[in-house]
C-alpha cells in the first residue's frame, strides 16, 4: 500500500470518528402519545416492529414507536416517563437476542404486561466469516425471518385480544403476502449476480445467508459505532482489490467519509446499505426494495 493510502486510512483513524450525524433527544414528551384504553395497548421498541404491529392491528390497537425517528436504538435508555408509558401498556413488542438491553430492567422492575420477543421460533445457524460469538440482532433484514416475527406480533394480538384474532390474523395474512413478493423480488433479482459486497457493519449476515451473498464488513461488531482500526481498513481496501469491488456502503446513521475514502481507494462510490434502525421516510418494504436497488447496482 503506498504512502497515500496509509495517510487516507490515519485520517480515518484520527479525524473521523464513527458516530452519527445527530445527537437526537429521546424524551417521550416529544412524541405524541395518547393511550386510548378501549384499545390494545402496544408499544414497538424500533421502527420495524412498529410497522408490522400497525399493518396487523391497525384501528384496533394503539401502537405506539418505543425509540423515536432518527434516533439510534442501539443505544437508547428508556427515560422515567419511557417506562412508565410501558408499564401502562398491554404488549410491548421487541426484537429480542440482545437487541434491546434495556429490557431485563424492565422485567426486574416488575413489569406487569406482556413481552412478546419476535425472535421466538427463528433458528439461527449462520457459517460465515463473521460468526462472532454475540448473536447477530438483525434479524428483520430477512424478509422470511421478518416474517415469522409479524406472525409472532399476530399471534400475541389474538391472544391478548381472542374477539378480534380473526381480523389480526387476516391483516397478518395480507402483510405476509407483500413479504412473500418482497421475499421472491430479492431472490430473482439477485440470482444471477456476484455475491460479495461490503456492508458497514455486521448487519446483513443474516440476509446474505438467505440470498446466497457473501457479506464483507468495514467495522466488523453488530453495533454501527465500533471502532475501525487502520489494520481493518487496510483489509478491506484489499479484499475490495481482490474481488473487484467498486460499491462501498455506508449507513444513514453514521459519518459517510470512512466508506467515501475507502471508495476513494479503489476508484469506487459509495451507496447507502440500509439496517433499517434509523429510518425517517418510506415503509419496511420499499427501504428494503431501495437496498435490493443498491445491492444491484454493486452486484449485477
Amino acid at each position: 500500500m503506498n504512502n497515500h493510502s496509509k495517510l487516507a486510512i490515519i485520517a480515518i483513524i484520527i479525524v473521523i470518528p464513527v458516530a452519527s450525524f445527530a445527537v437526537y433527544s429521546s424524551d417521550s414528551s416529544q412524541r405524541n402519545i395518547t393511550l386510548e384504553t378501549t384499545k390494545l395497548q402496544v408499544i414497538s421498541s424500533f421502527y420495524p416492529l412498529h410497522e408490522f404491529s400497525q399493518n396487523i392491528g391497525k384501528e384496533k390497537v394503539d401502537a405506539v414507536l418505543l425509540v423515536p425517528i432518527g434516533v439510534e436504538p442501539h443505544d437508547w435508555e428508556p427515560t422515567i416517563k419511557d417506562v412508565q408509558i410501558m408499564q401502562v401498556s398491554d404488549l410491548i413488542i421487541i426484537n429480542g437476542i440482545g437487541f434491546e438491553n434495556w429490557i431485563d430492567n424492565l422485567e426486574e422492575n416488575n413489569f406487569q404486561g406482556i413481552i412478546v420477543d419476535t425472535s421466538s421460533g427463528i433458528l439461527i445457524n449462520l457459517d460465515n466469516e463473521n460468526n462472532n460469538e454475540i448473536e447477530d440482532p438483525h434479524i428483520w433484514l430477512n424478509p422470511v425471518y421478518a416474517k415469522i416475527q409479524v406472525q409472532n406480533i399476530a399471534n400475541a394480538f389474538s391472544n391478548s385480544d381472542p374477539k378480534n384474532q380473526k381480523y389480526y390474523q387476516s391483516n397478518a395474512e395480507e402483510y405476509l403476502e407483500q413479504l412473500d413478493l418482497l421475499d421472491l423480488k430479492i431472490r430473482n433479482e439477485l440470482s444471477s449476480c456476484t455475491s460479495d459486497f461490503i456492508a458497514f457493519h455486521d448487519a446483513f449476515s443474516y440476509f446474505a445467508e438467505e440470498y446466497d451473498l457473501n457479506q464483507h464488513t468495514i467495522i466488523s461488531s453488530n453495533d454501527p459505532h465500533g471502532e475501525a482500526t487502520a489494520k481493518t481498513l487496510e483489509n478491506i481496501i484489499s479484499t475490495a482489490r481482490e474481488l473487484n469491488i467498486n460499491i462501498i456502503f455506508s449507513e444513514e446513521s453514521v459519518n459517510p467519509k470512512t466508506s467515501q475514502i475507502i471508495a476513494n481507494e479503489i476508484n469506487g462510490k459509495v451507496l447507502v446499505l440500509s439496517p433499517l434502525e434509523v429510518i425517517s421516510e418510506g415503509t419496511y418494504i420499499s427501504q428494503m426494495t431501495k437496498n435490493l436497488e443498491n445491492l444491484k447496482e454493486a452486484l449485477c
